[in-house]
């Protein structure tokens, strides 16, 4: 009697656990604007409310589709804001992270590494947490790591401050960032590279990709009826984004 029950338990549990896989189905998963829209991937959930909140990670070169040779060393996260009425969930930007091996390359023997960690405030108001590393190809002295590290802060915090969170995520991933920091740092010292080895979004980016631009059909006059030539009337034209 007891193993009967014990059977029809299992066989309970074991339909129950099926049907919830049955209830499932995927939603697929999109960048923001400032990343074109590229399709991340996938999830499963049984309602759209399951996915708000889930992070995915992935890395430059794999959402370039290839592009962005030499970038598998970026992982880029994102986060699930809301699910649109055609199921497909939409994420923002939360922030980026180096890969160890990359960052332990840089910092190879007789090197001298200087970290440090900041927050920004972009030209539109987003709030960045900021981890820049900077390597220079001899050891430093004490006082000149001093002197680089408040200066590397100063130009972080210039350089964000004159441009939009777009902008300066745009520069930070592609390394423009970078350079730009070297060019500013070279009086002091000719570093050998400077990297934002991390950052944390403290906000949402805004959407870069613009509306479709659709031209406005002429207005009559009231007094006159206007004339249309037989070439323009069967002409249309539009704005692609």
């Amino acid at each position: 009697m007891a193993e009967k029950e014990s059977t029809a338990k299992k066989a309970t549990i074991a339909r129950t656990v099926k049907d919830k896989w049955r209830s499932k189905h995927w939603f697929k998963v999109r960048a923001p604007g400032l990343f074109q829209h590229v399709e991340l991937g996938e999830t499963m959930a049984s309602e759209p409310e399951q996915v708000v909140g889930r992070t995915l990670e992935t890395t430059l070169q794999e959402l370039s589709g290839g592009a962005d040779i030499g970038k598998a060393h970026i992982k880029l996260r994102f986060q699930i804001e809301r699910v649109n009425a055609e199921n497909i969930a939409e994420t923002r930007f939360i922030g980026h992270e180096l890969t160890s091996d990359y960052v332990r390359r840089l910092a190879r023997r007789k090197r001298s590494k200087i970290d440090t960690s900041l927050a920004v405030t972009t030209k539109d108001g987003v709030s960045i947490i900021l981890k820049p590393v900077a390597v220079g190809e001899q050891r430093l002295q004490t006082h000149l790591r001093t002197v680089v590290r408040h200066k590397l802060r100063s130009l972080l915090i210039e350089e964000a401050q004159v441009r939009t969170a777009p902008e300066f995520v745009r520069e930070m991933l592609q390394g423009d960032l970078g350079k730009l920091l070297a060019h500013g740092l070279k009086t002091l010292y000719p570093l050998k590279k400077i990297e934002i080895r991390s950052s944390i979004v403290g906000g949402p980016i805004a959407d870069e990709v613009a509306p479709a631009e659709v031209e406005a059909p002429p207005t009559a006059s009231v007094d006159a009826e206007p004339s249309v030539s037989p070439t323009e009337s069967g002409e249309l034209s539009g704005a692609q984004v």
